[in-house]
């Protein structure tokens, strides 16, 4: 079982007992610049009250065609997403991008052709081999609300550059960090940059696929980025840097936490129960990402730490 598929059932224990009526995920399109809205998902774990709606996914209109980024976490999010977006414009929808492989990202894809759909050759390779496990895993936190869902692989690969599409001006940028592929999409029009899970706002970052000195380093290439709205992958929409150091923050103290408890030689209940910081008490869901992080990370740090046998 990959990390991805583990971190999944860790969650199991925190799924909720009731669907809502419908399993109608009530998308409502929130405009955060001229042509760009975004679907806000709630900043929680994944439930079966919630229907793994803890995504932000969100389209571009352009003048010939509408650009989507991320599909959500389910063939109904998908389907739900695409006629919510047809509540807004009549124009077709002319490329679907995927920011990295998650299964809150990616599961919708079945509302779009494949030949649309497009991500970094290391998130079609993640969703090829892992996607059906995901799928699975996911079922089981948040139920009904998964009924029919399949896994699309993008037909596409991303190429990273400047692009026109449906007549909208974007930059495509390729990263790593958060997962081996992380996608940027950057709208010229309107210098709206969405980042997938690179930037976590008012909740706990996620790190199944993590590499925590690649993400920090992509951060800083975001900082660099002349933005004026930031869409994070959780989280409130942002119009300024804050995100981003929250983001830098909380990861700076929860590598350098996890490498001192490593060289003191706890284990990993230990380093569990170590207290957190106040000033990142108030972010969603922290104790259960914070254990999830111990879990997906101590052991090859804990490894690292030890001495060389010669």
């Amino acid at each position: 079982m990959n990390r991805a598929a583990a971190w999944l059932l860790a969650s199991a224990a925190l799924a909720a007992p009731a669907y809502p009526a419908g399993f109608d995920y009530a998308l409502a399109p929130v405009t955060v610049a001229e042509g760009v809205y975004v679907f806000i998902g709630r900043t929680e774990s994944f439930s079966r009250d919630n229907g793994g709606n803890i995504v932000n996914t969100g389209f571009i209109v352009g003048d010939e065609g509408v650009i989507v980024v991320d599909t959500g976490p389910s063939h109904r999010y998908g389907e739900q997403q695409r006629a919510a977006i047809a509540g807004v414009t009549a124009l077709p929808v002319a490329r679907v991008y995927l920011t990295h492989a998650h299964p809150d990202h990616f599961l919708g894809n079945q509302g779009y052709a494949s030949d649309a759909l497009e991500a970094l050759p290391a998130t079609r390779a993640a969703i090829r081999d892992s996607g059906d496990a995901l799928n699975d895993n996911l079922y089981r936190l948040v139920g009904g609300w998964m009924s029919g869902t399949q896994v699309v692989v993008p037909g596409r690969d991303a190429v990273a550059g400047a692009v026109r599409v449906g007549g909208r001006a974007l930059r495509v940028m390729s990263a790593a960090g958060h997962t081996d592929g992380d996608l940027l999409v950057y709208d010229e029009k309107t210098q709206t940059l969405f980042t997938g899970d690179l930037v976590f706002v008012g909740r706990a970052p996620t790190t199944p696929n993590a590499d925590i000195a690649r993400w920090l380093a992509t951060l800083d290439r975001i900082d660099a980025i002349d933005f004026k709205t930031l869409v994070p992958g959780h989280g409130a929409v942002q119009h300024d840097h804050a995100g981003v150091a929250q983001t830098r923050d909380y990861l700076r103290w929860l590598d350098t936490t996890l490498k001192v408890a490593a060289d003191r030689g706890l284990d990993m209940i230990e380093v569990m129960r170590q207290p957190l910081p106040p000033r990142f008490q108030t972010l969603a869901v922290i104790q259960e990402e914070y254990v999830r992080s111990v879990v997906h990370l101590y052991p090859q740090i804990e490894l690292g730490s030890l001495p060389a046998l010669h």
